[in-house]
This record gives C-alpha cells, structure tokens and sequence, in this order.
C-alpha cells in the first residue's frame, strides 16, 4: 500500500456505546511496554468500551508521581531494536554504559514523531475520556507506596479478590 492510497477502515457496526468492557494488567515499567496497554485503552474508548487499568509490579512506575516520567528503555536482551540509520542494534554493545539512556531517548523521539504523548499525558486523556486507573494493594505494600504516592486520578488501590469483582465479564489484557 502506498501513502497515496486510501486507507481501509474496518466496519464494526452501530459506533454507540455498547456493554463492553475491557480490563488492562499493566505489570511492566519499562518505556516500551507502557504504551501496548495505553494505545489498547485509548482505542477501546474511543469505540464507547469501558475500560479500567490494573497496575501492578513494575506497572507501578506509570501511575506513581516521582516515577511516571522516569520510565527507561533497556536494549539489553532486546534483539529487535532498530537503529535509526537501519539494521539492528549489536547485542553486544547494549550493556555498555550509558546504552539505557541513549535508547531511550531513541525511543522517546519515536513516540513523539508518530504524535504520541508522554505516559503520564497519555493517562491523562485515558481518564479524561472515562477511563478509571486502579493499583493493586499486595504491589503498594510491597513498594511502601500509598494514595498520596500516586496520580490524583488513580482511583483507589485495591486487592487482587477486588480485581476478580471488576473485571467480572471484562475482556481481560495482561501486559
């Protein structure tokens, strides 16, 4: 397909707010595996599906204040990082210092040029569109982290047997 070709958009049906809903496990504080969950939640809002995200573990670090704008990019173990001259990045070179740094602002560049706003913007237009953020209460413990630890919006946090009621029915992402 060529840039000068119309783009085929799949017919759903009725775009109306249907009962569905989607549940997203963000368990990964890494840069790259922030957004899969994000850009899902995003898109299934925009189709009028509820959604609600789960963070827990490293997922932690997209919801917590004095994390959220911290998020790296390791290359290490990472065989399919392109450079932007081409080719793939030398599995070799990825431990040397000062690697993670360059990578991610590798990275960050990406995300902007395609128009993607930073993680902590992104949650911002989540929830702003109706999405609801929730923490997971074993993941806080073990990180000595609380409410005032995270983002305003996040909605509380809550145990895994109060995940198993929200998600009830939900098509269910773990990322």
């Amino acid at each position: 397909m060529t840039d000068t070709q119309p783009r085929s958009v799949p017919d759903f049906g009725d775009a109306e707010e249907t009962d569905r809903k989607l549940v997203v496990i963000c368990s990964k504080g890494n840069l790259d595996m922030a957004y899969p969950g994000l850009v899902l939640a995003n898109a299934a809002l925009g189709e009028g599906i509820s959604v609600d995200l789960f963070f827990t573990f490293w997922g932690f670090d997209m919801i917590t204040k004095n994390r959220q704008r911290k998020l790296a990019f390791s290359p290490v173990g990472n065989t399919a990082m392109h450079l932007p001259v081409g080719g793939r990045m030398p599995q070799w070179l990825s431990p040397f210092p000062g690697m993670t740094a360059i990578a991610t602002r590798m990275l960050r560049k990406q995300i902007n040029d395609v128009g993607v706003p930073p993680v902590d913007e992104f949650l911002d237009q989540i929830v702003a569109s109706g999405g609801r953020l929730w923490a997971c209460r074993m993941s806080a413990d073990m990180q000595g982290l609380t409410m005032k630890d995270l983002r305003d919006d996040v909605e509380d946090i809550i145990t895994a047997a109060d995940f198993m009621d929200l998600s009830e029915g939900a098509q269910t992402l773990f990322i």
